[in-house]
């Protein structure tokens, strides 16, 4: 997997001010904030496993299709079926499942700040396996964004009041989850994705992710369920076509332009969106906390744009 990972001769990232680059980032970010929302109803309504299943089952067929459509070869080298098979189980079973199932503990909330936190293991990944290099100023930013992530997230663990060993439970699941996401984003900044088209790779890695995910409901829950009142229905389908097919590919061209670390900026920006989304349509009142906490992360991520990348 190392030489999988190897990126020779990388040129340094471009500046995250560019529109090319902060533009996706902040639909990505706009984006993935709201699905927390939409995320809680599919969770209520049938066993998450199933939600994750049909979600990337959807996806996957669209993503394959838009790779169709736009004269992508849908056959990839045989090498690559390794790589994608363990990015398609890390991001789009594993990690999402672990992520629904968090919610069953824990709040959203504390599920997206924890998120957040995304920043750390794609850098450090990155430095490790790629080696990545980061300015001061971007480290800088870093930990100043997660003191803001720490305020966020005591803001909510003393808003949660539920038993500790739940909320431990929770905090463990969405904690395996940043992991699981935070491999796959470092293997999709490797050599053997980087110079594949966007769509057919991402596709095929989610139907990859979608046996996985069938295999597993169908072990732990049983037989498939799909309901079909409109508001589920309406909820997967701005999952799979909004919240994944939209924003998958730009995130991913983000961490082959910048890297894995940079781009995990947006999960810094996430929970602030969903706290705003929370405040109109669940009246979420802001507390001191939380309100410094967001001021912090967004100026991590000020100090962390304003330098030039040579």
């Amino acid at each position: 997997m190392t030489a999988a990972l190897d990126v020779p001769g990388r040129a340094p990232a471009p500046s995250l001010l560019r529109p090319r680059i902060l533009l996706p980032l902040l639909l990505i970010s706009l984006i993935w904030g709201s699905t927390w929302i939409v995320i809680r109803d599919q969770i209520s309504t049938i066993a998450p496993a199933w939600s994750v299943t049909w979600r990337f089952t959807l996806a996957g067929v669209a993503m394959l299709i838009l790779g169709w459509f736009r004269g992508e070869n849908m056959a990839v080298p045989r090498a690559v079926w390794p790589v994608l098979a363990l990015m398609g189980v890390l991001q789009f079973s594993l990690n999402f499942n672990l992520v629904y199932a968090s919610e069953a503990y824990i709040t959203s909330g504390i599920v997206a700040v924890i998120f957040a936190a995304l920043i750390i293991p794609n850098s450090l990944l990155s430095r490790w396996f790629l080696g990545t290099r980061f300015d001061r100023r971007f480290v800088a930013g870093a930990a100043i964004a997660l003191i803001g992530i720490g305020l966020m997230l005591l803001h909510e663990a003393r808003a949660i009041g539920a038993d500790p060993s739940r909320a431990w439970t929770g905090v463990a699941l969405a904690a395996t989850a940043v992991m699981c996401a935070s491999v796959s984003n470092v293997l999709q900044a490797g050599s053997a994705l980087r110079t594949l088209p966007p769509f057919t790779p991402l596709g095929w890695a989610m139907v990859a992710g979608s046996i996985a995910n069938g295999i597993w409901a169908w072990a732990s829950v049983g037989p498939p369920v799909l309901p079909t009142a409109p508001g589920y229905l309406a909820g997967l389908f701005y999952l799979a076509i909004i919240g994944s097919v939209v924003t998958f590919p730009l995130y991913f061209a983000l961490i082959r332009d910048i890297g894995a670390g940079p781009a995990a900026w947006s999960s810094v920006l996430v929970p602030i969106i969903a706290m705003a989304i929370s405040t109109v349509a669940e009246g979420y009142v802001w507390s001191p906390l939380s309100l410094a906490g967001a001021l912090l992360a967004l100026i991590g991520l000020v100090t962390a744009i304003a330098t030039p990348r040579r």
